[in-house]
């Protein structure tokens, strides 16, 4: 998987290029929320559950179908998050749906069930440059592993989606969220 630093990347990256005008804050707060969802599967580990099942790591929780049922309830809540049906609907699968492309992008693990329930098979990118994330805290934190992790996504996740959003601010000047 991706680190849960890098998961919110998108939605960060996102928020920097339309800018907090366009975004409502509880949105906003709520989207970077949605980019972590899928990795709470990881609690399945300590109830025995298999990584490779579906209620795994990477199973449901990283299928597109997932990602539109939190889309559904982003459109449901919408107006608490004082933003558009469609904005929060939107920003709320993407959110979910950049942490499958994200985990897809890995060099390790089982791959993601992106396509459950309709198929159990696991997949990835055919190009897969970012280092896979331990999932322990202490290894990512005190080993080499944890530092190539963080160097592969500041360059291939960080580094990009920030240029694209600091090159695309300028144009996203004096629009405001549609509520």
């Amino acid at each position: 998987m991706s680190s849960l630093l890098t998961h919110p990347a998108p939605v960060l990256a996102l928020g920097v290029a339309l800018g907090l005008r366009r975004i409502p804050v509880r949105l906003f707060i709520v989207t970077v929320i949605f980019s972590l969802l899928p990795d709470f599967d990881t609690i399945g580990f300590h109830f025995g559950i298999s990584y490779g099942s579906w209620l795994g790591h990477r199973g449901f929780s990283h299928s597109l179908l997932f990602a539109l049922v939190c889309g559904a309830f982003g459109i449901l809540v919408a107006p608490t998050l004082k933003a558009s049906r469609c904005l929060s609907g939107a920003l709320i699968f993407l959110a979910v749906a950049s942490h499958i492309a994200l985990d897809a992008l890995t060099n390790g693990g089982l791959g993601v069930a992106a396509f459950w329930p309709f198929s159990d098979t696991r997949y990835f990118f055919p190009w897969q440059p970012i280092q896979v994330s331990p999932l322990s805290l202490k290894t990512f934190f005190t080993t080499q592993k944890g530092f190539r992790v963080i160097v592969s996504e500041l360059c291939w996740v960080w580094l990009p989606l920030m240029l694209i959003a600091f090159t695309c601010r300028p144009f996203m000047k004096g629009k405001r969220a549609q509520r």
